[in-house]
């Protein structure tokens, strides 16, 4: 049979058409037959198991990482919305306490491991280390471990950082209210002795306290920051002491926080206000201070008759062996758990759950409809305090799930 030459073009078309479609039918089919093949859900992380800031984050990030994992996987998986369920593996690494190494560790979970997702280092400052390579490679940060006033401004610039600890500001000018109070109940002077860690926390917290106290008509009368990775602090207390204020104020990491504790002790150093930073509210600081603990105050506490966060501390001290810290565990657990329910709603795609955290409401152990303002947590307690054995969320005249806060600090036992 003879073909004109338009015929054989067509035929040649014909061909070309039926050869594409073949093709896109095997892409499709395996493609189909890989999201059926997937067993599993990675998850990696890079956190402090050695190092000056390994305490900070075996009591706040990693116990929670394992027991969401655990909690999940024993009941059969993550949930995606076709109905499967995946187990998650955990790839993780020891940052060692050094940025460097954590930023190393986040581009190897990203480039070679090819995690599905990435849970973020303890402190702020790693959290800002490592935020530039989570937006880079698409992976939404939940900064459940850093205090940073600049959370609106790294929002803009990552669309998928969501930070969950609130700004210093907040933390400063409810501890500002609670001393203008004291002030004028003439319990207090207005003078304040405060030192700072030289790293992300306190450098941030105290840029924001100095004006917040001067503001209020406090005279801050000492002001030192040191570096961090200072362990004797006799002569801070002995500087403090000797400044004539009432109040002391710390914003510290948990080593600091323990040796101030320690020395203060030592010295007699026993002032009506007596805050410090990280450590403070985790439930071996009773221990850390001979059982003397009552009036210390500190950033985060709790609502005791909070019945989700009542039963989250139950569940944590079972699995996990020992009970969660008073601040920023159940932050952290929060997170997770909106994570889990962001991936059964849209998927494993970065960018879905990305755009669903920012914009869907979840159920947690923070409360039933935990939201995010502007990729933010503000349902948060700002200031807490040892009181009866507890520490609990504090206010300078209590309410809406807060104590009122309980001045001057008795003397160190």
């Amino acid at each position: 049979m003879k073909y004109s030459i338009a015929e054989a073009a067509r035929a040649a078309r014909r061909l070309t058409t039926c050869a594409t479609a073949a093709v896109l039918a095997v892409m499709v089919g395996t493609s189909g037959l890989q999201a059926q093949e997937r067993d599993k859900v990675t998850i990696g992380y890079a956190v402090s198991k050695s190092g000056p800031n390994a305490g900070g984050a075996d009591m706040t990030v990693t116990p929670n990482y394992e027991l969401w994992v655990e909690e999940v996987n024993a009941a059969g998986g993550l949930k995606l919305p076709d109905g499967r369920q995946l187990p998650i593996e955990v790839i993780a690494y020891d940052d060692r306490s050094s940025a460097e190494e954590v930023v190393r560790a986040v581009e190897r979970l990203a480039t070679q491991d090819e995690v599905d997702f990435i849970l973020p280092p303890w402190g702020t400052g790693f959290n800002l280390a490592v935020a530039p390579l989570m937006a880079k490679f698409g992976y939404p940060h939940l900064a459940g471990a850093a205090v940073t006033d600049k959370a609106s401004d790294f929002v803009k610039r990552w669309d998928s950082s969501f930070w969950f600890m609130g700004g210093s500001a907040d933390y400063v000018n409810a501890l500002t209210e609670i001393l203008i109070a004291e002030r004028e109940a003439g319990r207090i002077n207005d003078k304040i002795a405060m030192i700072s860690v030289a790293d992300g926390f306190g450098i941030d917290l105290v840029k924001a306290a100095r004006p917040s106290f001067e503001g209020a008509g406090f005279d801050v009368s000492y002001d030192k920051t040191f570096p961090p990775e200072t362990s004797d602090f006799a002569t801070i207390v002995n500087e403090a002491s000797n400044s004539g204020a009432d109040s002391f104020v710390a914003f510290s990491y948990p080593p600091h926080t323990f040796g101030l504790t320690k020395q203060a002790k030592v010295a007699s150093y026993n002032p009506p206000v007596f805050y410090l930073g990280v450590g403070a509210g985790f439930p071996v600081y009773p221990k850390i201070a001979g059982g003397s603990v009552e009036g210390v105050m500190s950033l985060g506490g709790i609502d005791p008759d909070n019945e989700l966060n009542t039963a989250y501390r139950a569940k944590h001290e079972d699995v996990v062996g020992r009970a969660p810290d008073y601040w920023g565990s159940v932050l952290i657990y929060a997170s997770l758990q909106m994570l889990g329910q962001a991936v059964e709603r849209v998927g494993l795609d970065k960018a879905a759950v990305a755009g669903e955290l920012s914009t869907g409401t979840f159920s947690t152990v923070l409360g039933a409809e935990t939201r995010l303002e502007n990729n933010q947590l503000r349902a948060i307690n700002w200031v807490g305090q040892w009181q009866d054995g507890q520490f609990v969320a504090v206010s300078a005249q209590g309410g809406d799930g807060k104590a009122a806060v309980k001045l001057p600090k008795p003397a160190w036992e």
